[in-house]
């Protein structure tokens, strides 16, 4: 009897330990195979609205950014996404596609520098050289008109400018160190012989997860000198960057100046499993 039992045992956790496996190697090549520019493009095949891939220098590295126009209309308001880590620009096909959208704005996206097409590893070595990226992007465009999406790290991006956008839209935005829950897998990259069997993306994930306990408590007193509004959409179950953060942003606010939207129920993958609540705020803020 207690044979068969440990059979029995033995067999489940072989099963849940494969499928641990499978899951792992899934993630793996999703996140450390990026998509090239031809299958970019593929996932558009037959979609009213097709994206334009371009290249820009910043630094001596390579940002591919993907356009859903060829050229920007000045008559229209600019939509940009900044994605989080590990990420891509990809992370918003979804948005990217949605006929509401394109019908009202222009759309951007861009690969943050380590990440996407180039996961070399290497990131920008401060939130200060990403905004820089973020204001290089837009240097062309009337700031007053565009309205920033960041997600994530993307969302610490965008509130780190001080500039004056239309509208700026944190999906949850890690803004507090304090907050910032380390993971023990963070502790492969410490080590040289873990941290050479790591992804690029995941050590590039992981330096910029290290160094938020560090460099989010230098910005406490710069989230909200922009003078642009702010909405802040942010889920209750997130337990990667948790909802306090965007309590803590609220503190910081005028409240005519700062809005949050709370799901209940809503976790980290909020940009894919509320793209409905998230494309209609996002549609509004730009008729604003």
């Amino acid at each position: 009897m207690k044979k068969n039992l440990i059979r029995k045992v033995l067999k489940i956790t072989a099963v849940i330990f494969l499928a641990l496996i499978a899951v792992i190697g899934y993630l793996t090549y999703r996140f450390t195979n990026p998509d090239t520019d031809e299958e970019i493009l593929d996932q558009f095949e037959g979609q009213v609205y097709k994206p334009h891939i371009s290249y820009e220098n910043f630094k001596g590295f390579q940002v591919r950014v993907i356009g859903m126009q060829e050229r920007i209309d000045e008559k229209l308001p600019t939509l940009l996404f900044v994605h989080g880590s590990p990420g891509s620009a990809m992370d918003f096909k979804k948005y990217l596609k949605s006929e509401a959208l394109n019908k009202i704005a222009n759309i951007m996206t861009y690969d943050r520098i380590g990440y996407g097409k180039y996961n070399t590893g290497e990131v920008l070595p401060s939130i200060n050289e990403e905004v820089e990226l973020l204001h290089h992007l837009l240097r062309n465009i009337d700031e007053e008109k565009v309205v920033l999406a960041g997600y994530s790290y993307g969302g610490t991006v965008i509130m780190a400018s001080t500039k004056t956008f239309k509208k700026k839209i944190a999906l949850a935005a890690a803004v507090r160190g304090d907050l910032e829950p380390m993971f023990w897998v963070l502790n492969l990259y410490k080590y040289g012989l873990t941290r050479s069997l790591m992804p690029n993306v995941f050590k590039a994930a992981t330096i910029e997860k290290l160094r938020h306990v560090e460099e989010l408590p230098e910005f406490e007193h710069q989230w909200n000198m922009s003078r642009s509004q702010v909405l802040s959409i942010h889920g209750k179950k997130d337990r990667i960057v948790p909802y306090e953060n965007s309590l803590f942003l609220q503190s910081l606010f005028d409240p005519q100046k700062f809005s949050l939207i709370t799901l209940e129920k809503g976790n980290h993958t909020l940009i894919w499993t509320n793209f409905d609540l998230i494309e209609t705020a996002l549609v509004k803020s730009i008729k604003e």
